[in-house]
């Protein structure tokens, strides 16, 4: 809806990871130039780690997207809680190698014809793990042997860990001393500054031909980032909500007020909702409890919320005046429905 009032030609803040609309914070610069110096030594582990949604999935597609085909085969695998006896069977997958009905030996011996085949060619190999968080220790170690594989003194195969803030303690424990040992670079995803919120939101705007319509206010930025805590999956979430508010009450400027308004619904939002799990009788658990990112800096607000659940009512008759607006408007539609309802019909 919003794309089409605005005159977009895409979403430009679909929470979909996109590499199109990257942008460089001064955090993602200082990954870039890690995951640089790690690919220029050709060999290890590179340690990517930072909180849901800080832009690990789109720094990596960047990156995919940087590297020259020619000399990089750069594969990526999500590995969510694989366990040892499959991480191999999910690593041939990704290069294309048959693995069904090999054994281990046999995959291993697969997987190292593959990567000095790679090698004959002139190309690096490199494998991008993502919510490497969730491997236990047993994959990990089966990655790192991996890691072994080499021709004379080079390493045939480099591999990126990504994962959450967690990944760092794990990796950090003294069974994984040995893969440790051959983490090249490391580096945690920071939230964005206040300063980086405004180039980041007109950046991707104006990839998808904005022309300042609507147009942001200084304190709708300040308001954005700190309801979003800086980070870049809430951010878009955020100003994804607030530019369909702003279509629907054909606002032409967005400021704090209106930021706060989608805020406060949102707030609302989750109060119904845990309300609701509270009256089925449903269990709550301390994730279930804990206030939204988005809601952190607004504490005061939402205890006064949690007190007034007829505040939900506020979106519902948001719709209603947006329904009432439309029948007017197309009296046409309406007549004809009377019709259809009378007698000599």
């Amino acid at each position: 809806m919003y794309t089409e009032h605005y005159g977009f030609s895409a979403r430009p803040f679909q929470l979909t990871p996109d590499p199109h609309f990257y942008f460089e914070t001064a955090t993602h610069k200082r990954a870039m130039a890690y995951l640089g110096y790690g690919l220029a030594q050709g060999e290890g582990f590179i340690v990517i780690t930072g909180e849901v949604g800080a832009g690990k999935t789109t720094l990596v597609g960047h990156l995919m997207q940087e590297v020259d085909p020619a000399r990089v085969l750069a594969v990526k695998l999500i590995s969510t809680n694989v366990e040892s006896a499959d991480v191999l069977r999910l690593v041939a997958s990704a290069f294309g190698i048959v693995s069904e009905g090999a054994s281990k030996a046999q995959l291993l011996d697969r997987i190292e014809q593959f990567l000095y085949g790679r090698a004959r060619e002139g190309r690096k190999v490199l494998l991008i793990v993502d919510e490497a968080q969730g491997l236990p220790t047993g994959s990990l170690e089966e990655l790192r042997m991996l890691s072994n594989f080499q021709s004379g003194n080079r390493a045939l195969l480099q591999i990126v860990l990504l994962g959450q803030p967690e990944f760092r303690d794990k990796v950090a424990s003294p069974e994984l001393e040995q893969l440790r040992q051959r983490v090249i670079a490391t580096h945690h995803l920071l939230p964005m500054e206040a300063d980086e919120v405004r180039p980041y939101i007109e950046h991707r705007l104006n990839l998808v031909g904005w022309s300042n319509q609507p147009q942001f206010t200084p304190d709708a930025y300040g308001a954005l980032h700190v309801a979003s805590a800086g980070i870049p999956r809430r951010l878009n979430g955020l100003v994804e909500r607030v530019l369909l508010l702003g279509s629907i009450e054909k606002l032409t400027t967005i400021d704090a007020a209106t930021v706060k308004t989608v805020v406060d619904d949102h707030a609302a939002d989750e109060h119904y909702e845990t309300s609701a799990m509270v009256s089925s009788g449903g269990a709550l658990t301390s994730e279930d409890t804990a206030p939204h990112p988005a809601t952190l800096d607004l504490a005061a607000r939402t205890a006064m919320l949690e007190a007034q659940v007829e505040e939900q009512g506020v979106a519902l008759r948001r719709v209603l005046t947006l329904l009432i607006d439309w029948v007017e408007q197309e009296g046409g539609v309406v007549h004809a429905a009377q019709s259809m309802r009378s007698p000599a019909a």
